[in-house]
């Protein structure tokens, strides 16, 4: 299988995607998908750039992409090699101009996910991996932390567009806040993956992903020595919603407190608190 040249391949898509981003920072228009879930015209036409760019190079090959009417489903047994693409992994934030947000790819072979691009436009990061090749950042290899336990831990999450239809998010916030040492949510997925699989953080969490959040950086994370599980501890899928992410000596303590309920009450003062950050 020729992994490095399609890891090659999805950098440069990912980059020609995050120039047409550029080009449309500050100028696009925005209407709604849904309550606080924003897509512009830039997503689309960075969409339309890597879509081009990939299948122009691999013709055979097939295309799940976020943006658009395609096909949006997982690719059946017999499917050929399928990029997965999210090309603006943090709308809300581009919007804003909040320079946290990231052009995902990934690509499936055999019901694989096998190569795995995140970059990150405002820092100019290009993660990439491809199974069996290890991760890196640009030019430096990346390795998941060695944190193994929870006070020590600073944790990430993801939310719902809408908390409004699904409140867990914010019981889960309000449990770890008094058990690891801090919490972030940076609003990109892939970013999260990304940050993961380089030792900034040591665990992540969320309940509503899309196999375009997660198809880029799922790869980078393994590669690096992370591990991905369902927050039930089963096996990983990257079509269902729910994502349990850590460096692996702290996955046993993050399924732990995954299997408790979050609605617990606070603990009592006096108890070994988190530290504030």
């Amino acid at each position: 299988m020729r992994l490095e040249e399609y890891r090659n391949a999805a950098q440069e898509a990912a980059r020609r995607g995050a120039a047409v981003l550029a080009g449309w920072r500050g100028k696009f228009k925005v209407r709604e998908k849904g309550y606080a879930d924003l897509v512009s015209e830039a997503d689309l036409e960075a969409q339309q750039a890597i879509r081009e760019y990939l299948q122009g190079r691999f013709g055979d090959h097939a295309f799940l992409g976020e943006e658009g009417d395609g096909a949006k489903t997982r690719p059946g047994p017999n499917a050929p090699p399928t990029w997965i693409v999210d090309p603006l992994d943090g709308t809300t934030n581009y919007v804003h101009d909040l320079p946290l947000y990231s052009v995902s790819i990934g690509l499936q072979v055999d019901g694989e996910l096998v190569v795995g691009v995140v970059l990150d436009p405002a820092r100019g990061e290009m993660f990439h991996a491809a199974k069996g090749y290890g991760a890196a950042v640009n030019d430096e290899p990346l390795r998941t932390s060695v944190t193994p336990r929870l006070e020590a831990a600073l944790l990430l999450t993801g939310f719902p567009p809408d908390l409004r239809r699904d409140e867990r998010s914010l019981d889960w916030w309000r449990y770890f806040s008094f058990r690891a040492q801090s919490m972030r949510r940076l609003g990109s997925t892939a970013i999260n993956l990304a940050w993961l699989a380089a030792g900034r953080a040591d665990g992540f969490y969320a309940f509503d992903n899309h196999v375009w959040d997660v198809a880029g950086g799922i790869v980078i994370l393994r590669e690096a020595g992370g591990i991905a599980t369902r927050t039930d501890g089963s096996a990983y899928d990257p079509y269902v919603s729910d994502i349990a992410a850590s460096n692996g000596p702290l996955h046993p303590v993050l399924l732990a407190a995954l299997a408790l309920n979050p609605q617990q009450p606070k603990l009592e003062r006096g108890s070994p608190p988190a530290s504030a950050g």
